[in-house]
């Protein structure tokens, strides 16, 4: 019989569903998984990229929004903001690349 620990079963959740990291001025903002959020962020989550696809929806304040959201600290989230200071195409590559780094791997096909 097979036997884990929960810190065992953390350490590979860890390792399978962690954050996008942003190294901010000798400080790390990590950009939580939507795996590892609550279900109401990540119902919150899905809400603004749903607005997102809107013709008049305002990507640079939905984009903040969801990097608040995501982000382990208000802290770091402010302090990643600031830094940005609205510039969408660095917001827009932000959220590109946390949405790459959470993608869940699509099941392999069998082998017939």
């Amino acid at each position: 019989m097979a036997s884990f620990s929960l810190d065992d079963i953390r350490a590979a959740a860890e390792a399978r569903y962690g954050s996008t990291d942003i190294e901010l001025g000798g400080e790390t903002v990590r950009l939580l998984n939507p795996l590892r959020l609550t279900k109401a962020k990540r119902d919150k989550l899905t809400t603004l990229q749903d607005r997102m696809g809107e013709d008049d929806a305002d990507q640079e304040q939905l984009l903040s929004d969801a990097i608040s959201l995501v982000a382990e600290s208000t802290a770091g989230a402010e302090a990643l903001l600031s830094t940005i200071d609205g510039d969408l195409a660095v917001l827009v590559e932000i959220f590109d690349r946390y949405g790459r780094s959470t993608q869940v791997g699509e099941a392999s096909a069998s082998a017939a």
